[in-house]
């Protein structure tokens, strides 16, 4: 039963031994008499309890017996270190254990440590437990350790860090602290007399520097002040308002230092992305302050990490504007060198690269010496060249400082002794030696320009005369090389005693780059920007000019011409304005290469030139002039890898010897043209007092157009389109013809842009669709083909757009019976692609009303064959471009293609602007099914038509 006993123990003793943490022993640290210190943060363990007890093993006594101790915590806290002193002296020997709470040595950057109280308390193995001292900044206590004696001591930690912990001979201790302290008040007076000074400094200065630096300084001052400790002494401060303050700290000094740099600089004068920057920096480390409150270590790892930032990016900064001429930038780059230089050493410090006691004092040191390295810069440049004296100044001198400032030249004519005096600046700028222009006044005149030398005699002849007023005249001085400059010479005339002038002085201006600009608008004014031909205005001035000149010489007879291009708005479209703009240069250099000097040529607008030819009398000469002006306007230009081709309508004006010139002859020119215009272009047409009978302006126009459906001037022709099998009419294309009762017949390229334009084109396009199925109805009862002819009908886009479309033709099928699909609306390429979503819908619900849809030019557009899928048009227009011959004689290879591609998509394919037989023969050969020209007859009107199948069907009976 004692057997049992004793093992039941023995078990119950290995449980509670297993479960409590436990140490093995350790080596004790031999204490001398002679040795004021010793570090003892290498020799501790650290260690670690679960619960709120710790069994560790003590270092082995004089006698080599390790025993055990259990120590619990008097603060509940969970780590700990363990470390042995052993006295081998005679003599009994007290010490300070002494763990600082902040230690900037490995102190980290980012999420440093702040610094804390470290030890809770510390228990002996044996002996008395060591007694804590009173001090701010590290956790102090008193041992005393007997002679021989080994004590093993635990410490409990409040943290679960321990930067340092040093064994001090108590004197020693004393000493240390008492130099610290001694350091320490110097460098705080120093800064805090720093501040004061930059304070004071900013007091008297009112500059944006210097209450920058001041602030700089206070910070610095606030932030050592935690750092000595000297705060806590002023105010009664925790550990954990310390590590606040020390974090709000770095973020104020780091604020301070970024407004220092921007103030300095004056960056807000001309940078203002440096502004935004600041701004958001500063806003940013305000936030920071405020973020020390709630968490001090992130916020005081975000400060660190700002604080290199500023340093090195300011020093890019600096060496940046220093070498583009900023003289503060200069002043400053020693300064923020050995600010970079400084945060380098404090990141090595805060990192554990260097780990000496004194690095973190001589820091703070360091940091005061920057600031007061900065103050000087700051005076240094506040008193530099005086700027710092506010004394009085002379009117004289301010005079000779405004002067001075503005650049401008002195000029000085001492009339007495005829001597002129001018600033070396003036012969410098003109490239002539120095003293060219100094003597007398009548050496000027051998540089001046000779159109003003007249000038410059007479105003100061007349300067001396009155003896009073200003002299201000602009003139030209001849360089070495030959060109002249432009000078303003602003002067009033000294009087002396007796009442003459004595001296004239002012001040000479270089202002050729003034003049020179004042040129270039007056040029330009005048002149066509894009051609460097007369603009209009320039023309009627000459034109004016030119008829002053022809009432004193009978036998001038001026021509005006008006030449304007035709489709060029056209060419635009298809090669883009700048290349527009090329084309017209290009023709304005060949029209001024066959003018002589006399002739004028402007650009009137746009397209539009105007010339006034002068040195042509003859009228078959001048027919000949207009006609190599024709001939050159239709030379090809190279454009890339293609030719662009332009013609002209070219109007003439020929002056009436028995009458005066005047500006109506231009708009006679431009009648001219316009009527050459009107039938197709191309051509040269002489002014007729017949053509002003035809000229209508446009809101008559419009006015007219309004009526003319009502009036029945709306003519429908009809042209035929032939099925090439067997040449049988198959239907015809309806085409509108006004006939004006003062104008005469209209082609539709003379009021359907005007109808566009005013939204008559609706009402127009209802009343040619409607008269044209009425017709369709009746041929198709008249001749009860087995195909029936159908009839086209073109479609403006404005009818396109319009939602009412689908009921108007649902209105004209209702009112004419005609066949399914015979009643073709055709719609050009261009127009379509314009809105390709809304087209493709309403295309459809045309096409389920039981209309033919109809494409026509197709391939002058810019369409997409992926959208063609979807439009359901069941017949192909080919332009007449792809149909005609080419100068070699062939027909263009894409033809056969577009046929081809229309035939796979299922639509049948009308060619436009077959003209001969052998035409109809090769289209069909291509597989074409119809064609239109005038081959098979030219529009006409209802009657021919019916006519022409009549005979036709008559023809095919017999």
């Amino acid at each position: 039963m004692r057997l049992i006993r004793c093992l039941a123990l023995l078990a119950l003793g290995l449980m509670m031994f297993a479960a409590t943490p436990k140490a093995y022993a350790i080596d004790a640290v031999s204490v001398r008499s002679d040795a004021p210190a010793i570090d003892l943060t290498a020799v501790l363990d650290h260690q670690r309890s679960e619960t709120d007890r710790i069994q560790v093993s003590t270092a082995p006594g004089t006698d080599g017996i390790v025993r055990r101790i259990e120590v619990r915590a008097r603060e509940g806290g969970q780590n700990w270190v363990v470390f042995a002193l052993a006295n081998n002296t005679d003599d009994q020997l007290d010490r300070l254990i002494v763990a600082p709470h902040y230690r900037i040595v490995s102190s980290g950057l980012l999420w440093p440590d702040l610094g804390l109280s470290r030890i809770a308390t510390i228990t002996p193995s044996v002996g008395d437990r060591p007694e804590r001292q009173e001090s701010p900044t590290a956790d102090v206590f008193r041992i005393t350790l007997d002679p021989g004696a080994v004590v093993t001591y635990v410490a409990e930690l409040r943290t679960d860090k321990l930067p340092q912990l040093y064994l001090w001979e108590p004197d020693a201790y004393k000493d240390k602290v008492n130099s610290f302290t001694l350091y320490q008040g110097i460098v705080i007076g120093i800064s805090g007399l720093l501040a004061l000074v930059l304070t004071i400094l900013f007091v008297v200065k009112g500059s944006i520097m210097f209450p920058a630096a001041a602030a700089l300084a206070w910070a610095v001052l606030v932030y050592i002040g935690v750092d000595f400790g000297f705060w806590g002494k002023v105010l009664d401060m925790s550990n954990n308002a310390e590590r606040v303050w020390r974090a709000a700290g770095e973020a104020i000094l780091a604020a301070t230092l970024l407004v220092f740099l921007f103030a300095y600089l004056n960056l807000s004068r001309w940078h203002v992305r440096y502004s935004h920057i600041t701004i958001g920096w500063l806003l940013f480390l305000g936030a920071l302050v405020a973020l020390a409150l709630f968490d001090p270590a992130v916020a005081s790892g975000i400060a660190r990490m700002s604080l290199v930032m500023i340093a090195f990016a300011g020093f890019a900064l600096i060496v940046y504007l220093s070498t583009h001429g900023f003289d503060r930038a200069v002043l400053l780059i020693p300064t923020w060198f050995l600010l970079v230089v400084w945060v380098v050493a404090a990141g090595m410090t805060v990192a554990g690269s260097v780990t000496n006691d004194i690095v973190g004092p001589a820091l703070l040191g360091g940091l005061v010496l920057i600031v007061m390295l900065i103050g000087f810069t700051v005076m240094q440049h506040a008193f530099a060249g005086g700027g710092a004296t506010t004394g009085v100044v002379s009117d004289v001198e301010r005079r000779a400082l405004a002067l001075t400032g503005s650049g401008d030249l002195i000029w000085d004519w001492d009339v007495s002794a005829d001597k002129v005096f001018t600033s070396p600046e003036t012969e410098a700028l003109l490239g002539l030696k120095r003293g060219t222009l100094e003597g007398p006044a009548a050496k000027w005149l051998e540089v001046l320009h000779p159109l003003d030398q007249d000038r410059f005699r007479a105003a100061l002849d007349s300067v001396l005369d009155q003896r009073r007023g200003r002299l201000v005249q602009d003139f030209r001085l001849r360089t070495p090389d030959g060109h002249f400059m432009w000078f303003a010479l602003k002067a009033r005339p000294v009087v002396g005693s007796d009442g003459e002038v004595s001296r004239v002085v002012g001040t000479l201006t270089d202002v050729t780059e003034f003049k020179n600009s004042e040129e270039r608008m007056l040029h330009d004014s005048v002149h066509d920007n894009l051609t460097g031909l007369p603009n209009r205005r320039l023309f009627m001035d000459r034109l004016s000019a030119v008829a002053n000149l022809a009432k004193t010489m009978p036998n001038l007879r001026p021509t005006l011409m008006v030449i304007d291009l035709d489709r060029f708005k056209q060419v635009n479209d298809s090669v883009g304005i700048a290349v527009g703009d090329s084309i017209l240069l290009t023709l304005a250099r060949r029209l001024t290469r066959i003018l002589k000097p006399q002739d004028t040529l402007a650009r009137m607008a746009g397209d539009q030139f105007g010339l006034i030819l002068l040195s042509e009398q003859d009228p078959a000469r001048i027919t000949n002039f207009a006609e190599t002006i024709r001939k050159t306007i239709r030379a090809p230009i190279a454009f890339n890898d293609r030719e662009i081709f332009l013609t002209a309508s070219i109007g003439l004006a020929l002056s009436d010897p028995q009458a005066p010139l005047s500006d109506e002859i231009i708009k006679d020119a431009e009648l001219a043209m316009y009527h050459s215009k009107r039938i197709g272009g191309d051509r040269i047409d002489v002014y007729k007092p017949a053509m002003r009978a035809r000229k209508t302006d446009r809101l008559t126009l419009e006015s007219d157009l309004r009526r003319a459906i009502e009036r029945q001037e709306i003519t429908i022709l009809y042209q035929p389109i032939v099925r090439l099998e067997d040449r049988a009419i198959a239907g015809f294309e309806a085409l509108a013809r006004w006939d004006h009762p003062k104008l005469g017949r209209m082609s539709p390229s003379e009021f359907i842009n005007v109808a566009e334009e005013t939204g008559l084109i609706v009402d127009l396009g209802m009343f040619v669709m409607d008269q044209t199925a009425r017709q369709l109805a009746v041929w198709q009862r008249a001749m009860r083909a087995r195909d029936p002819i159908f009839a086209s009908v073109n479609v403006s886009s404005r009818q396109l757009l319009r939602h009412d479309l689908i009921h108007d033709i649902r209105t004209v099928l209702s009112r004419s019976s005609v066949a399914r699909g015979t009643l073709k609306l055709e719609l050009t390429e261009s127009l379509v692609m314009e809105n390709p979503e809304h087209a493709a819908q309403m295309l459809a619900r045309i096409r389920e009303l039981g209309t033919g849809l109809s494409l026509d030019d197709f391939g002058t557009g810019h369409s997409s064959l992926s959208y063609l899928q979807r439009f359901p048009f069941d017949t192909i227009k080919i332009d007449q471009s792809f149909v005609r011959t080419t100068s070699r004689g062939t027909r263009p290879v894409i033809l056969k293609s577009i046929i081809a591609l229309a035939h796979d998509l299922g639509m049948e394919v009308v060619a436009e602007g077959a003209e001969t037989d052998s035409d109809a023969v090769e289209l069909y050969q291509l597989g074409c099914e119809y064609a239109q020209g005038f081959a098979f007859g030219e529009p006409m009107d209802a009657d021919a038509a019916t006519r022409l199948l009549t005979e036709e069907r008559l023809e095919a009976a017999s």
